[in-house]
């Protein structure tokens, strides 16, 4: 059964300017490039750069806990039946984000996405003088906290700036951008025996952000619908945008809490382990590994691209549910082959799963208020956290009665096939659809008050 959506209303502009005639002259002067571009206006191109920077260094941090994985084991001295627990310990800091990414309810979007740049930055930073496993994790714990809220908020100042009939277009064009900065943690991962300190020094150079923060105070501007939502009152307590969720939209929450669940406890394993299976199973370098992810990953990103492009004209539903069943099948074969086939495989597997993100994200954003639309990203940060948190448990479980990673992986992958199938099932279609008419406000949510 399907959660349905507010009768279809006429398509109207609340926020921005009109990016037809503002988009005009660099339109006309720059016609080849600019027919692959969404007609944004100069400030919707200054929140979508602001937003993709700051995604582009989170990706980075979070690719170097799976690039450097058995050079990390190593240097910590970690055990081999400790490393599921571990990276599951370490996704927990996810959940941290359903403490912090509500404020930006509450204080604004723009001064929390500073804040977690911050936060995010100086406790990744910090990765890089652990001394035991302890630290390590406690550091990384924290960096997971401010990095799923910054991605959250990130992505709800974006959403609530630009216009409904490219917001699927714009949503995988900053999601590729983003995700490009796992690029360069692969190429600097190449160099990893001649850079300083080793996986240390790559962790190190995870500070250059901080640069970044006083021009962003300066440029970035506030969401104009949450000044516009908010201009009468503001929420009296942090808690009010979680319990506001909890009361207006609790189909739509418990259905993405559910595939965002399922999904992540599949595919957790699958991703952080990959650089290790290469190493270990097929006996590459670190230097071809990193040939892989970048080469290979620019054209597995473009998936980003094609489905947020796609979306916008043929429908999120059956084309994001799509791609998550085709993600988890690539993933096995990826984990099944022991010959070069592995890179066709992974291309594949991160070409759908970067899809399938690309419309969980619109999604994410689209089916709740303005009111509680940051609380709303967090609560289902906390559950692709928990659903990746119990994948990677599950896989040390199964490591200990298979006594191979690959196998544990292949059955848990079974997850992500699960949620694509509750997708394709539940959810109502939101393309080329207004913000207020997919999810309107409800009397007094906006002030902490009586929900109707």
């Amino acid at each position: 059964m399907r959660i349905g959506l507010a009768p279809k209303e006429p398509m109207t502009r609340p926020v921005g300017d009109d990016p037809a005639s503002a988009q005009a002259p660099h339109r006309a002067r720059f016609p080849l490039i600019a027919r692959y571009l969404p007609p944004f206006t100069p400030r919707q191109w200054r929140v979508f750069g602001i937003s993709t920077t700051a995604g582009f260094f989170d990706s980075y941090d979070n690719a170097l806990l799976s690039l450097v994985l058995t050079q990390i084991q190593r240097g910590l001295a970690i055990a081999e039946d400790r490393l599921g627990a571990m990276l599951s310990m370490i996704r927990l800091g996810y959940l941290l984000a359903l403490a912090i990414a509500p404020l930006a309810d509450v204080f604004g979007r723009r001064r929390l996405l500073l804040y977690t740049i911050v936060g995010y930055t100086i406790f990744t930073g910090l990765s890089a003088l652990a001394p035991h496993e302890r630290s390590f994790v406690t550091a990384q714990f924290l960096a997971r906290g401010f990095s799923g809220a910054e991605a959250t908020i990130s992505l709800v100042i974006l959403v609530e700036e630009v216009d409904a009939a490219v917001r699927g277009w714009a949503i995988g064009l900053q999601g590729a951008l983003a995700i490009s900065g796992y690029g360069l943690a692969a190429i600097v991962f190449a160099a990893i025996t001649v850079i300083p300190y080793g996986w240390r020094g790559l962790y190190g150079l995870a500070m250059l952000p901080l640069v970044l923060i006083i021009p962003l105070r300066r440029l970035l501007p506030e969401s104009r619908r949450f000044d516009e939502t908010h201009a009468g009152a503001r929420p009296r307590s942090i808690v009010a945008p979680l319990a506001a969720l909890v009361r207006v939209s609790p189909g739509r929450l418990a259905m993405m809490v559910g595939v965002a669940f399922l999904n992540s406890a599949g595919w957790s394993p699958a991703g952080l382990f990959f650089p290790k299976y290469l190493q270990e199973a097929l006996h590459w370098s670190p230097g071809q590994v990193s040939s892989l992810v970048v080469f290979g990953g620019a054209v597995g990103i473009l998936g980003s691209i094609v489905a947020g492009r796609l979306s916008d004209r043929i429908g999120r539903r059956t084309l994001g549910a799509g791609a998550m069943l085709l993600a988890p099948i690539f993933a096995i074969s990826m984990y099944t082959t022991r010959s070069d086939a592995v890179i066709g495989w992974w291309i594949m597997r991160l070409f759908f799963d970067t899809a399938s993100a690309t419309i969980m994200s619109a999604y994410s954003a689209e089916l709740f208020p303005t009111s509680h639309r940051a609380a709303a990203g967090s609560a289902l940060t906390v559950a692709s956290t928990t659903g990746a948190a119990l994948g990677l448990y599950a896989e040390g479980l199964i490591y200990g009665v298979a006594r191979s990673h690959w196998v544990a992986i292949r059955l848990l992958l079974g997850f992500s096939i699960a949620a694509a199938c509750l997708m394709l099932a539940c959810f109502p279609e939101t393309a080329g659809r207004e913000l207020e008419a997919i999810a309107p406000e409800a009397s007094g949510a906006a002030g902490g008050g009586t929900i109707g």
